[in-house]
């Protein structure tokens, strides 16, 4: 009995009890014209995603959402009619896990630190978190670009990949840990270690284990032990340096910094090897 009760006890804390979405907006909204402030400090995370939804359909393309901790999944559900422009949410505190996800478009900024997820499988947008951010940042993202001002986690792009003419993008201003770009199969990685000392090596190892695609520019040292196999080392040509360049400017707009000085850093291009890391496993 205390079991079933501890089970639906976590399902309560999620989906019970939901209130509905006139009574939230008329409690905790203020909505001014194209502008909306939500205090989301005593609504659960489907409570939060359902305001949300809600005072776009009703015409605001500017949300501030205060007083957030931890509720998951913000954006997740703004999928708007092709009507509708996409909308600027700035989240103040701390989102949980898998902010942005699914997120079509529009463009989220966090006044803070984020958790685990950021971005997950998104098709298009911007999220700007002002802060560090966890483990699996732009999971399996096909567009878009994710700007993180500190450090992530682990896992960091696992899965990244190209979709038609979207190309994915995701700049991070400090280092990660194990395993950034893992299985990457398209798209930019920008690993910028503003936060380390002159020489400290980044501190991320098995970096591009089994990349097949994209390409991963690293602004600092690195030892050729912490690189998985199936990633070659390059230098930079004109056309990596531009593009170089267009993501350090729009970081610097982000969060400041002097781009000029980022760009002396010393900048290394990693590469796949191999299209097919793993096709000898394969049965056929």
């Amino acid at each position: 009995m205390n079991g079933l009760n501890v089970k639906f006890g976590y399902r309560d804390n999620f989906l019970g009890d939901i209130r509905p979405v006139d009574e939230l907006i008329a409690e905790y909204t203020v909505l001014d014209g194209g502008k909306a402030v939500i205090n989301a400090g005593a609504m659960k995370h489907k409570e939060v995603n359902d305001v949300l939804r809600e005072v776009a359909l009703r015409g605001a393309f500017e949300i501030t959402v205060n007083n957030v901790y931890g509720q998951r999944y913000i954006g997740t559900r703004l999928v708007l009619p092709r009507e509708y422009k996409p909308v600027k949410i700035v989240i103040n505190n701390f989102p949980g896990n898998d902010l942005g996800m699914f997120l079509k478009g529009h463009q989220i900024i966090v006044n803070g630190n984020a958790q685990d997820g950021v971005g997950n499988t998104m098709d298009d947008g911007e999220i700007i978190v002002h802060g560090r951010a966890g483990d699996v940042v732009a999971m399996s993202v096909r567009g878009g670009k994710v700007f993180i001002r500190d450090n992530v986690g682990y896992r960091a792009a696992i899965h990244m990949k190209q979709y038609k003419e979207k190309l994915p993008v995701l700049v991070v201003g400090g280092t990660a840990q194990d395993f950034l770009g893992e299985y990457m199969a398209g798209g930019i990685v920008m690993l910028l270690g503003l936060n380390l000392r002159e020489s400290e090596p980044h501190r991320a190892n098995y970096i591009g284990t089994g990349m097949h695609g994209g390409v991963i520019y690293l602004r600092g040292t690195v030892e050729q032990h912490q690189l998985g196999k199936e990633v070659g080392v390059r230098n930079l040509d004109d056309a990596d340096r531009e593009i170089v360049a267009t993501y350090v400017k729009k970081y610097c707009e982000h969060f400041g910094g002097n781009a000029e000085e980022i760009l002396k850093g010393n900048f290394i291009k990693l590469l796949p090897v191999s299209l097919r890391p793993y096709g000898k496993i394969y049965a056929y």
